[in-house]
């Protein structure tokens, strides 16, 4: 068992999605930086479906009851055990009693917590990942007690490795595909478009990243049409937004761009005020 001493900002438990039921309406959800959470279940030996708890600019703290191997990878929030600062990317012992806490973020947004055989919280729609009106709670809660296996650390060695790129913390380039309606916009409209920076607005979530610059807009909205993680979209206003991991399932804003797999992991480690630039592939 894990208990939740204090959640920290915005801490969830997440694996790599529900699948299967967007024609129901249903998010996706999901871990909102898989490589990252890739990372932890894989140096962990865990399935690479096993739940993590997703922690967003500020980490948790949290009690073990447990004996367990742990491993933390993602954004850097300088992690401690008992108090002693421990690293990201590593497999680290965890005895009943001891408290992980987390201190100042230096680089990246989200940052990810794996355990031995994840987390074992309820699965909902095949899937452990918290949503609103999904799952019972859709945040960690002060309290919270997660289930975990209790793994025999004296009959147990790791000595796992992994290289591991941490230049998509810092890059500004998001690799992406022309989206259904690109070739809707003018020439002026696709260059500013492909050569300007934008802004990461005060409104970004799971659900979505909103831009603040302006890309003045005349396209006639289109039909409702499906949208997935990833899709960007472009407003009546000239305002872009990228869809996240609990995006809807539908949208009737022209579809310019789609992110690349892995750039929707850049974008979910970067936060308000700092800047992007999109790349066609």
């Amino acid at each position: 068992m894990v208990k939740v001493l204090n959640p920290g900002l915005y801490s969830t438990v997440q694996d790599m999605g529900r699948f299967g039921y967007q024609e129901y309406g249903v998010p996706y959800s999901g871990v909102m930086d898989r490589y990252a959470a890739g990372t932890v279940n894989a140096l962990l030996g865990n399935d690479e479906h096993a739940a993590v708890i997703e922690m967003t600019m500020t980490g948790a703290t949290l009690q073990f009851e447990y004996d367990t191997f742990i491993c933390i990878s993602g954004a850097s929030m300088h992690p401690k055990l008992n108090d002693l600062p421990i690293e990201n990317n590593k497999i680290l012992t965890v005895r009943s009693g001891d408290i992980l806490s987390f201190g100042k973020l230096e680089l990246g947004f989200r940052c990810y917590l794996g355990v031995s055989g994840g987390f074992n919280t309820e699965t909902v729609m095949q899937s452990k990942s918290m949503f609103a009106h999904i799952t019972a709670s859709h945040i960690l809660k002060k309290g919270d007690v997660l289930p975990i296996e209790q793994v025999a650390i004296k009959n147990s060695a790791k000595h796992a490795s992994l290289r591991i790129n941490k230049s998509y913390l810092a890059t500004e380039i998001m690799e992406v595909f022309k989206g259904p309606e690109f070739d809707l916009l003018s020439e002026e409209q696709q260059n500013q478009l492909l050569t300007s920076q934008f802004t990461i607005s005060k409104e970004n979530n799971r659900m979505a990243y909103q831009l603040e610059e302006i890309i003045r807009n005349k396209i006639e909205p289109i039909i409702t049409s499906p949208v997935i993680p990833g899709t960007v979209q472009l407003t009546p206003s000239g305002k872009l937004i990228a869809l996240m991991r609990d995006c809807q399932t539908t949208g009737g804003y022209p579809r310019v761009l789609q992110l690349k797999e892995s750039a929707i992991d850049v974008l979910a480690q970067k936060f308000s005020g700092q800047t992007i630039e999109f790349k066609i592939i």
